[in-house]
């Protein structure tokens, strides 16, 4: 057998021995509860209120893609942030790469005004 070899089946028998000893371990250090499930316990909570209706309606699909073009835009700021913190240094390179980075992102905006994806009703 080649050394190579050894090793990595002396790595994945040490990685499934530690994997399984971990779940081994959570498994008999577990938190477990004391008292018996109650009344109050088994209701629904809804941020104190008391809740109302049934819990299984529909929404709208408009509803979701309006929370994704929340998410994309929160993700765009994300990673234009550090872009705005070291513009200066990043010299033309860095300018392109951001400029670039905009213009897609405003033709993916441009594309869904267009075909009236953010319009509600």
């Amino acid at each position: 057998m080649h050394p190579e070899w050894i090793s990595a089946f002396t790595f994945l028998a040490v990685s499934a021995l530690v994997g399984g000893g971990l779940l081994a371990a959570a498994k008999v250090l577990r938190v477990r509860a004391r008292a018996k499930p109650s009344e109050l316990k088994l209701r629904t909570y809804e941020c104190g209120e008391e809740a109302s209706g049934n819990a299984w309606i529909q929404f709208h699909a408009r509803y979701y893609v309006v929370a994704l073009f929340f998410v994309l835009f929160d993700v765009e700021a994300v990673f234009l942030f550090p872009w705005a913190v070291a513009g200066r240094s990043l010299g033309l390179a860095g300018f392109v790469a951001v400029t670039s980075f905009i213009v897609v992102l405003m033709l993916g905006w441009l594309y869904a005004m267009r075909k009236d994806s953010l319009r509600w009703l």
